[in-house]
Parts: structure tokens; sequence; C-alpha cells
């Protein structure tokens, strides 16, 4: 097929992960810390907790679930995980509990969700995903992306805006010939109402933004 009418990506993990404690995506229910979407990759979230940094830990939290005390909370875990609390779910949390602020759930959703992020290396299959649109899409035709959190929707936001990831730096003596294959559709994210809302709690989160690709 050397090019399709449509594109849809539906970002982010199956509701029914989140509703079981198999692979460690639910916080919860107890279960191994795993979070791998492909169970053939070797990274997990307890290797990544074990092995990475402080300043690794620190860019993970601060970068992929914006954690209020990610500085704080990634010393804490370089300190004190030689005492082998990260083989479940539930350790996990009683681990890092002293370091909790506000709400618990808010808080250690944002710490699974920059966990998950980094297992799955979700934002760079994203920007993979984005780079390819142009060159698959027929004339005409429509990408239609549904993201989770800020950094996806920023990432497709600005990639339809600008037609690649990076914008283009201005050159006072040259002269850009690069026009953007893409035209926005939905000028402000289409967003779940109050009736789908109330069914469906989950939908809140999620935004829908839309790109056509210019005629030839």
């Amino acid at each position: 097929v050397p090019a399709v009418d449509g594109i849809l990506a539906d970002l982010g993990v199956s509701s029914h992960q989140f509703d079981v404690g198999e692979r460690g995506f639910s916080i919860r229910f107890d279960g191994p810390l795993d979070m791998r979407m492909d169970r053939r990759a070797t990274s997990t979230a307890k290797t990544v907790l074990e092995g990475f940094s402080e300043q690794e830990l620190l860019r993970i939290f601060s970068n992929y679930g914006e954690v209020s005390n990610s500085k704080s909370l990634a010393k804490y875990i370089v300190t004190h995980r030689a005492a082998g609390h990260l083989k479940t779910v539930q350790a996990f949390k009683d681990f890092v509990h002293p370091m909790v602020k506000g709400n618990p759930n808010k808080y250690f959703a944002q710490v699974f969700q920059a966990l998950r992020i980094q297992v799955n290396e979700e934002l760079t299959a994203l920007q993979e995903l984005l780079e390819q649109l142009p060159k698959v899409l027929k004339p005409g035709g429509r990408a239609a992306i549904i993201t989770f959190h800020s950094l996806e929707d920023r990432l497709v936001k600005n990639f339809f805006k600008n037609g690649r990831l990076e914008p283009e730096q201005e050159h006072p003596f040259l002269n850009s010939t690069f026009k953007n294959p893409l035209k926005v559709i939905t000028r402000k994210p289409i967003t779940a109402q109050a009736a789908e809302l109330k069914v469906n709690n989950r939908s809140r989160s999620a935004k829908l933004r839309i790109a056509a690709k210019t005629e030839l």
C-alpha cells in the first residue's frame, strides 16, 4: 500500500490494563513492576528504578510525570533502593510513601506515568509516527491523533503546525524553501462533552487533533 486516506492514533494504555494488576500499569492493584506494552522488551519499571542514575531518574520524573518533588524523589530512590523494595507495585508505593506530596493517588499516577513512558519509549514512538505521516498520507488524507497528557499533545500540536518536529531556525541570508505538507483542521483540540464524561470518566484527559495533507 503506497499511501492511505487516513490514520487514527489512539495513544496511551488500554483501560483494561488499568483495571488489572497483571502488567503493573495500575496504581490500584498489586502486581509486578513491569509496565511493558511489548513483553519482548528487556526494560521494565523495576530495571529502570534499580539501574538508572539519580540524574536519569530526575529527568524521567520531571519531564515525563511533572512530579513536584522529582529531585528529592530521585535521590531518595537511589539512596535506599539497595534494600530491595522494588519487586512489586505495592512494595514500591510503600517504599516511596515518605516522599508523597499532596493527593497520593495523583502523585503515584504521575510517577507511574513517567516510568511507563520511559519503559516503552512512548514519545520516541510518537515522534516516529509523526515523521512518517506526510509520506504515507495521500493528498487530502487526514491524520487524527488522540492524546492523553500534555507531552503527547504538545508534540502533535507543534508537528501539525510546523510540519516538522523541530521548528526551522531563521537564517538572515537564506530563504526557506520548506512548506508544511499538513493543514491543521482543528485549531483547538476536540474534547469529551458532558454526556461522554458521564459514562466514560477516563475520557476527561483525551484531546483529539486532526490535520490533512495538502493537495499537490
